[in-house]
C-alpha cells in the first residue's frame, strides 16, 4: 500500500476505483456512462473492463463512503475527494512546489547579484539593463529546459517503479482471466498517464521560468527606472519581501515546518548563492561588503530575538553581550 492511501492495488476492482477517484477528484458529478467511456479510453480499444466490473467497483466505493450514487450519476464524498486528490498527486504530479520555490530563489538571487554588481561597478543604466536582461533570460531559459527534461526523466522513472509495484501485487490474483485483464488495464493506464505527465512537466517548466523571470525583473526594473538612492533601497526591499515573505511562507506551508526554521534556511541559502555568484564574477571587495551587511543583519536579528525573550524572562541583551 502506498503511504497516505487507504488501499493498495491488489485486484481489478482496485484499479477501477483509482480511475474513478482520479476522474472525479475535482468534485463534479459524472454520469456512469462517461466513467465507462474513460475506462474504455484507458483500455485503448481492448475489452479489459465490462459494465459489470464498473458497477461492482462503484457499489464497493459507495459502501465504503467514497462516493454518493445517484442512480445514473456518481459524485465523490468528502472522504472520497480527499483520497482522489492523494491519488492525483501520486499519479499526475501536479503540485508545483519545486517549480515555484526554484523560480523565486533563482529570480531573487539573480536580481540581487545584478543590482549589487551594477551598483558597485558603477554601470550606466544602458549597460546595467543589457547585463540584467541577458542574465535573467539565461537563468529563466535554463530553468525551463532543466525542469522540462529533468522532470520528464524523473517522472518516467517513478512511473516505471510504480507500475512494477502494481504489476507485482496483481500477479498474485488466482483467477487467470482477471489477472490478465488487470495487468492489461494497468499497462494502458500508465500509457495514458505518461501523456498527462508530459503535459504537466511542460506546465511545470513554464511555471518555473515565468516565476524566475517575474521574481527577477521587478526589482531590476525598480533599480533601473528610479533615482538613487530610492532605486537601491526599493529593489532590495522587493527582493527581501519575495524571499522573506512569499518564499518562506510558501515553503513553510508546503513542508509544514515552522516559518522561523524556514526563514533561517532560506536566508542562509540565498546568502551563499549570492556570495558564490559574486566571487565567480571577481567582485571580492563586493563580497566583503555583502558579508559585513549579512553580519550586521544577523546581529540585529539576534538582538531583536533577545529583546522579545527579555519581555518574557526578565533579562536584557547586555547580560549576554
Amino acid at each position: 500500500m502506498l503511504p497516505g492511501l487507504s488501499f493498495g492495488i491488489q485486484e481489478l476492482l482496485d484499479i477501477i476505483r483509482v480511475i474513478v477517484l482520479v476522474n472525479l477528484r475535482k468534485g463534479a458529478s459524472v454520469e456512469k456512462s462517461r466513467l465507462k467511456h474513460e475506462i474504455d479510453r484507458v483500455c485503448a480499444g481492448y475489452a479489459c473492463v465490462d459494465t459489470r466490473d464498473l458497477d461492482n467497483a462503484l457499489r464497493q466505493m459507495a459502501s465504503e463512503g467514497l462516493i454518493s450514487d445517484g442512480g445514473q450519476t456518481v459524485q465523490l464524498t468528502e472522504k472520497g475527494a480527499k483520497l482522489g486528490r492523494e491519488w492525483g498527486r501520486v499519479l499526475l504530479r501536479k503540485e508545483p512546489i519545486l517549480e515555484v520555490v526554484a523560480g523565486l530563489v533563482d529570480g531573487s538571487v539573480t536580481a540581487l547579484v545584478v543590482v549589487l554588481s551594477a551598483l558597485f561597478a558603477g554601470l550606466t543604466t544602458r549597460a546595467a539593463a543589457f547585463a540584467a536582461s541577458l542574465t535573467l533570460s539565461a537563468v529563466a531559459v535554463t530553468n525551463f529546459s532543466s525542469f522540462l527534461l529533468g522532470g520528464i526523466t524523473e517522472d518516467l522513472a517513478d512511473m516505471i517503479t510504480l507500475q512494477t509495484l502494481m504489476n507485482y501485487s496483481l500477479s498474485d490474483i488466482a483467477d487467470v482471466v482477471e489477472r490478465d485483464k488487470s495487468l492489461m488495464l494497468v499497462k494502458h493506464l500508465f500509457t495514458v498517464l505518461h501523456k498527462e505527465i508530459s503535459r504537466s512537466n511542460l506546465v511545470a517548466a513554464l511555471t518555473c521560468s515565468i516565476t524566475t523571470f517575474l521574481a527577477g525583473i521587478i526589482p531590476i526594473l525598480a533599480y533601473l527606472t528610479l533615482p538613487r538612492p530610492i532605486n537601491v533601497a526599493l529593489s532590495l526591499v522587493i527582493v527581501a519581501t519575495v524571499v522573506g515573505v512569499f518564499l518562506v511562507r510558501y515553503r513553510s506551508e508546503r513542508s509544514q515546518v515552522h516559518w522561523k526554521t524556514t526563514l533561517l534556511e532560506t536566508v542562509v541559502i540565498v546568502a551563499i548563492a549570492v556570495i558564490v555568484s559574486l566571487l565567480v564574477g571577481g567582485n571580492a571587495s563586493l563580497v566583503k561588503a555583502v558579508i559585513r551587511v549579512i553580519k550586521l543583519l544577523s546581529q540585529f536579528v539576534i538582538y531583536v530575538t533577545l529583546r522579545m525573550y527579555h519581555s518574557r524572562n526578565g533579562f536584557t541583551p547586555s547580560d549576554i553581550f
